[in-house]
């Protein structure tokens, strides 16, 4: 299997900043006021939800160009819990999929069940990370 892209970014720890090869993320992290931090940056648990969320709102539009069905007003909302896991942490994840409503009932829910099957954060997360699709 041929890579078709690989991202490269350098991160000092969660009070710090992380930077991608080619300079255009460049963020200053700290870690969340309810982990003790000054909460004065971005965070690992940010970064995923907006990596996933547009990721899965990517997903979506090709599962519905796929299916001749319209989603240009949908959007993807995601939330990532940062959790205890013994003397580890875990994340969970949930995904708020805002669709248009036509696309509400059986149609939607097929729909996004299919995007789940075909995104790469889904993908990379089955079976690893408790993800729940919550359509709106």
């Amino acid at each position: 299997m041929s890579t078709l892209y690989t991202a490269i970014a350098t991160a000092s720890g969660r009070d710090g900043r992380a930077v991608s090869s080619d300079n255009r993320l460049d963020v200053t992290l700290a870690l969340q006021k309810e982990l003790g931090g000054s909460g004065e940056g971005t965070n690992p648990e940010q970064l995923f939800a907006a990596g996933y969320a547009a990721c899965f709102a990517s997903a979506l539009q090709l599962v519905a160009k796929r299916r001749k069905v319209d989603v240009s007003e949908a959007s993807v909302t995601a939330e990532v819990g940062l959790v205890p896991a013994g003397e580890a942490f875990g994340l969970t994840v949930t995904l708020r999929v805002e669709l248009p409503e036509e696309l509400q009932g059986e149609t939607g829910t097929a729909l996004v069940e299919a995007t789940h099957q075909v995104c790469p954060y889904s993908n990379a997360t089955r079976g690893n990370i408790p993800v729940d699709l919550v359509i709106e």
